[in-house]
């Protein structure tokens, strides 16, 4: 398999800090969106920059590929883990990881081979397993989260299905009862899976839509993605960048279901053409005949 280098898949170099890391992630999972993007091969990228986002975004996760990209492997060479990656550098890669074994989180072959192989070695011990609770992560995506449904994950070599409560929230723990190590139970903690386009605080969805400056000024309606389906939104006339919209009931189900906060964001289009030049000149005139 080919050897992945991350930061060159976000377009960062490898001294980037946290908010340029997610900042580069959502907008290159914006751009290639298999809903929106009209690119061949945008389903393919927008995979990639998700696996590259995963690998980077936890400190510990980003320490254990750094340590190995430190060793001088380079984009699309010929790559197998080292036989001792990870080992006595103070990486348990289950609690960094979780189970991520078989595909179930939609990742590469270079992903899989290097950290769920490294999940499975790390629970390697010596003589009979003592019964006990086994523990690990659970990443859900937040359409999942939005309507409940079955995740099908792969542990010790087994496949099982865990069914995902409507709402539930970060930290909250599934028990599957015997289906851990030793007999045991598995105890699954709950995450959420990082969205391209939406952030989560508490029970509500915090999305930024992009706007025209025309259409801050004279008002319109847009079309506004949520976990539930697009709704239609109407923007006031003379919305600053920053305004907020609340789509009420538009977030995470619960007791007291959540909202979905939409804040605008003003773009000006860059002007490729003489005309658009030209236009932007008479919105410069016309702006600045009003100040006199």
């Amino acid at each position: 398999m080919e050897f992945k280098d991350y930061y060159d898949v976000l377009g960062v170099e490898p001294s980037a800090g946290d908010a340029e890391i997610k900042t580069a992630y959502r907008r290159l999972a914006r751009k290639y969106h298999p809903d929106v993007s009209k690119e061949a091969d945008a389903e393919e990228k927008f995979k990639a920059v998700n696996e590259a986002y995963e690998a980077l975004r936890d400190p510990q996760k980003r320490a254990a590929y750094d340590q190995l990209r430190a060793q001088g492997y380079r984009p699309g060479e010929e790559f197998r883990p080292p036989p001792n990656f990870g080992g006595g550098q103070g990486f348990d890669f289950d609690e960094i990881f979780g189970h991520t074994g078989g595909g179930s989180g939609g990742f590469s072959d270079f992903f899989e081979s290097l950290f769920a192989r490294q999940s499975q070695q790390g629970r390697a011990r010596p003589g009979p397993i003592p019964r006990g609770d086994t523990r690990a992560k659970l990443a859900i995506p937040l359409e999942t989260v939005y309507k409940g449904d079955q995740v099908r994950i792969t542990v010790g070599g087994k496949q099982l299905n865990v069914k995902i409560p409507k709402g539930i929230r970060p930290g909250q723990v599934i028990r599957l009862s015997g289906q851990g190590e030793g007999g045991g139970n598995l105890m699954l903690e709950v995450e959420y899976k990082p969205h391209p386009q939406f952030e989560v605080d508490g029970a509500n969805i915090l999305y930024t839509l992009q706007v025209m400056p025309w259409q801050a000024a004279l008002g319109t309606t847009l079309s506004v993605p949520t976990l539930g389906g697009s709704v239609e939104v109407k923007i006031p006339a003379d919305s600053d960048a920053g305004k907020k919209l609340r789509l009420r009931g538009r977030g995470l189900p619960g007791k007291t279901p959540g909202d979905q906060i939409v804040e605008l964001e003003i773009v000006a289009p860059q002007a490729t053409t003489e005309a658009q030049r030209n236009a932007y000149r008479e919105m410069a005139k016309a702006f600045a005949a009003g100040d006199e």
